[in-house]
């Protein structure tokens, strides 16, 4: 019996995937565990292994085509001259059909009405003021009707021109904007070129990842009141402990992976740092689940290092290397880099000796790690060079106050300055 394929939930609460590629073709043989196809998620590319044996029969969508969860893809045959009857693979999609027609082979009883499968299952038009027809999901719909606002004026970067969820909530964030800055946009000018293009420069269509980075950051930055603490730590001692380690084990330790340990072992201590907001209550973690933020080709993601604060320094490295490895060949599970109670972003390596990072939601706290540097400082009241590293707190002030955000910090600071102590 022929079976329909469907775009899977690859990743939770995700309304649309992509299908990068397709790596069965048209009459290929799949067996059970085999990937047939490549699926992009908001944070990476996982493939999509068939619960079922049989031959790849039509594929509905093209590579590069996004399409909502739970649309059909594609159908996978029980043979190669299995007879289908068209009426009931479209019932069983959840389309509409003319009547059934006599049963005929896969390849051309399928085949044949693919598009008009996909033409059905699309959401219905809505007319605008002018008459024309726009198309939209049902979600982007009934967002707009919440928002007030008119689907004719929106601007459409769905599949086949369809205005979808992103493209309301855009249009949303929009409007909230203060006028002036509105005002501003409107009439600045600007030089295009016989394209459409702006002169001198080229457009390059968004990825999954690039767009869900634009809509978490921007939701955290407009939801969550942040506010910043800064502290300067001295690495004198962990940099000489880091060269005593390195200097008698095969696979290094960085400042990166002191920093990790340091961060886990400072939430043990402090436990109401480790607490995220939700709306109907506080949420507390038993364990450090540090994200790590590691940049990739197409953008930045966190993976995580699960209870961090029971693990060995040596396994926080091996994970944190083999994390980042896998996050660039865009390998990781979507459990790898979703969730997580604490991030850490380390901009040290590029010589940046400070700055402040934007809060990964849910999560209520995120530590931005500037450079190691040479200053002076006060010891034992006299003037000496030591090693420094300034590092910034930022925290969601509904979950975290002032006074348990500053105690965070300090125990840190004494961790990174008294780096055995984390190693107990």
């Amino acid at each position: 019996m022929a079976t329909l394929l469907r775009m899977p939930e690859v990743a939770a609460n995700a309304t649309h995937a992509t299908v990068v590629a397709w790596t069965k073709k048209e009459g290929d043989a799949v067996a059970v565990g085999d990937c047939i196809a490549e699926i992009e998620t908001e944070k990476a590319v996982v493939e999509y292994i068939s619960d079922w044996a049989g031959v790849m029969g039509v594929q509905l969508v093209k590579g590069g085509q996004e399409i909502e969860v739970g649309a059909p893809i594609g159908v996978l045959l029980s043979s190669a001259d299995e007879k289908v009857d068209d009426k009931s693979m479209l019932t069983q999609a959840g389309l509409t059909s003319e009547p059934a027609r006599q049963a005929e082979p896969a390849s051309a009883g399928i085949a044949a009405r693919a598009q008009e499968a996909i033409s059905t299952f699309a959401p219905l038009p809505v007319a605008s003021a002018q008459g024309g027809r726009i198309f939209a999901s049902p979600l982007a719909r009934r967002l707009a009707l919440q928002h007030g606002l008119q689907l004719s004026g929106l601007s459409a970067s769905g599949p086949n021109g369809r205005i979808i969820k992103r493209d309301v909530e855009n249009a949303a964030a929009l409007r909230q904007a203060p006028a002036q800055e509105i005002q501003t946009w409107l009439v600045t000018p600007v030089a295009v070129d016989s394209s459409g293009n702006v002169s001198g420069s080229s457009e390059h269509p968004h990825t999954s990842m690039r767009r869900t980075i634009a809509r978490r950051l921007t939701e955290s930055k407009t939801t969550i009141p942040h506010f910043y603490l800064s502290s300067t730590c001295r690495l004198d001692r962990l940099l000489a402990l880091r060269a005593e380690i390195n200097a008698h084990t095969p696979k290094k330790i960085s400042i990166n992976d002191f920093i990790i340990r340091a961060v886990a072992v400072a939430l043990r201590q402090v436990p109401s740092a480790n607490v995220s907001w939700t709306d109907t209550a506080m949420r507390h973690y038993e364990h450090a689940d540090i994200a790590v933020a590691v940049s990739t080709d197409t953008g930045l993601i966190t993976p995580i290092v699960r209870r961090a604060d029971t693990k060995a320094l040596s396994t926080i490295s091996a994970e944190i290397a083999d994390l980042a490895a896998r996050a660039r060949a865009g390998q990781l599970r979507p459990e790898e880099y979703q969730g997580g109670s604490f991030s850490v972003s380390n901009l040290g390596m590029f010589g940046v000796p400070e700055f402040s990072a934007i809060i990964n939601p849910p999560q209520a706290a995120i530590l931005a790690v500037g450079a190691t540097q040479q200053q002076p400082v006060v010891q034992d009241g006299q003037v000496v060079i030591g090693s420094v590293m300034t590092v910034t707190l930022s925290v969601d002030h509904r979950a975290i106050d002032g006074a348990v955000a500053a105690q965070w910090l300090a125990a840190f600071k004494g961790l990174i300055a008294t780096p055995l102590s984390m190693l107990v």
